[in-house]
This record gives structure tokens, sequence and C-alpha cells, in this order.
């Protein structure tokens, strides 16, 4: 694995690459590696010939202080585990190599942005959409992998790409979980093994939603019904809804003719968790 540092470095290396008709598949993380990173790992190396994997912590994207900071760091492991699983390049960029200067640019999603994560973190996918256009723009894969437990970002990606006319196709992944049912996330590093217990809250909800809609249940009872849980067992929950899968809207019953999850967000003691589950497919 050859570890690429500058915009420069990744240029020089990847489009001797491009010349000879060779296809990238694209990786962006934030580190902290897990199965789940893994798994779009092993997926970019079928449908490409080369893979980049970037490991950048974005700031922009972060509207909580506290939340940025404690962003598990583990790049050491990291890059051990990249080497094993094979992959070809590592862009590993300085904070000044992606941002020279603080970005006046803001981006709007209109519809995509403003409910769900949006609502409840300002600012989060204008410094996300930033971030993975600059990415896009600078290693110019031909395949992107992202993950479907950041449901609402993928769907933010795949807008940003059709907006600007991004020559990159993108391939979402489904959610990879431990077999408790918990989904995969960097963040589960900082829960402890009893708050991984509670934390199971989420998936039972998830499962419990997605069982009542599909057995013909009305979908604002059952979503009350699960408000009462998490306020029994005193677990903050900022979002449970049921949504458009593409556009992010909200719903109020299923309609089998659109694509449509449930979309999750909680506070398991200081740790902040998000998921969604399908309920209705395209």
């Amino acid at each position: 694995m050859k570890i690429l540092r500058t915009k420069e470095a990744v240029n020089s290396e990847l489009s001797i690459l491009k010349n000879n008709q060779i296809s990238i598949g694209f990786v962006p993380t934030m580190g902290a590696l897990h199965d789940g990173h893994l798994d779009l790992i092993k997926k970019a190396k079928l449908y490409s010939d080369y893979v980049v994997v970037s490991i950048f912590i974005n700031p922009t994207q972060f509207n909580n202080a506290e939340d940025f900071a404690k962003y598990p760091q583990t790049l050491d492991k990291d890059m051990e585990l990249l080497d094993k699983t094979g992959v070809d390049y590592l862009f590993l960029p300085e904070l000044e190599e992606i941002y020279p200067n603080k970005p006046r640019l803001k981006m709007l999603f209109e519809g995509l942005d403003n409910t769900l994560e949006g609502e409840f973190r300002p600012g989060h996918f204008s410094g996300v959409g930033i971030v993975v256009a600059k990415l896009l723009n600078i290693v110019k894969p031909h395949i992107a992998f992202f993950g479907q437990k950041d449901l609402q970002q993928v769907a933010i990606i795949r807008q940003l790409v059709a907006d600007l006319s991004m020559d990159v196709k993108i391939i979402s992944l489904p959610t990879v979980r431990e077999g408790s049912g918990l989904a995969l996330s960097s963040r589960n590093m900082r829960l402890s093994e009893k708050e991984k217990e509670k934390a199971l809250i989420i998936i039972h909800s998830l499962s419990f939603g997605k069982s009542e809609l599909l057995s013909g249940k009305d979908w604002l009872s059952t979503r009350e019904e699960i408000k009462e849980k998490f306020t029994v067992q005193d677990i903050k929950l900022e979002y449970f809804e049921l949504v458009n899968s593409h556009t992010m809207d909200k719903l109020e019953k299923i309609d089998h003719t659109i694509p449509s999850s449930i979309c999750i967000a909680a506070y398991i003691g200081k740790v902040r968790l998000i998921d969604n589950i399908t309920v209705t497919e395209d």
C-alpha cells in the first residue's frame, strides 16, 4: 500500500492508471475503521482494478466541537488493517492540504438537508458536501462507495454528483451490523459494554416499526409507542421518522410505489448514534 499525502501525489500516481484505462474505486473514510469500512473496500476491489481509501477527519461537518475533539483516532491500527486488506493507495492528507483556507462556500440541498440530521446538525451537510466534492475532485475515481447507515448522506452525495455533473458512479452498500444487530460505527468505540446493550433499543425499535407498518398498523401511533419506550428507558430520542428513501420527505404511511425507510437518531449516554431500516424497496 502506497501512502499519498498531497493532491499532487494523488494526481501523479493515478493519472498514469487512468491513462491506461485502469478503473479506480474510492472509499472515503474518517478513520477508526471497522468491518463496515472493510466491506466497502472488499466491494471496491471487486468492482475496480485499483482501490484508494482516504482517511481525513473533516472538521467542517461537525457542528459540535466536543464531538470533533472526541472522534476516535486509530491511525496506526487503520493503516495496518488497510495494508492487510490489500488497499493500493491510502490518501492521508493534512488539514491544510484539504483546507488551505477556510472555505467561504456553503452548500444547500433543498429538501434533503433541512430534515432529520439537517434539523439537529445545522451546517453538517454543507461540510459533507464540500469535503466529498473536494475528495472526488482530487481522486477522480470511476466508482465511490458509501454505507447505507448514513442514508441521508448518500442521498446528499447522489444529488451533489448529479448537480455538478461529476463523472463518478456512487454505490451504496447495506449496513454492516454486529451479531446483536447494533450497526457498526466508529462512535461505538466510545460506548461501554453496558451502553452497547442499551443501544440495542435502536435496532429493536426499527424492526418493530417496520413490522407494524407492514402488518397494516398506523404509523403515527406506532411512532408514539416507540417514543414512549425511549422515555421510559430515559434515552434521548432525537427523531424516529418514516421517510422517502430518496428524497428524505417525511411520510405518514407506507406507499408500496415509494421506496421508504425508517430513520432514527438517539443518544446512548453522551454518544449520538444513527441508524435506519428499509421498509419498502424501489
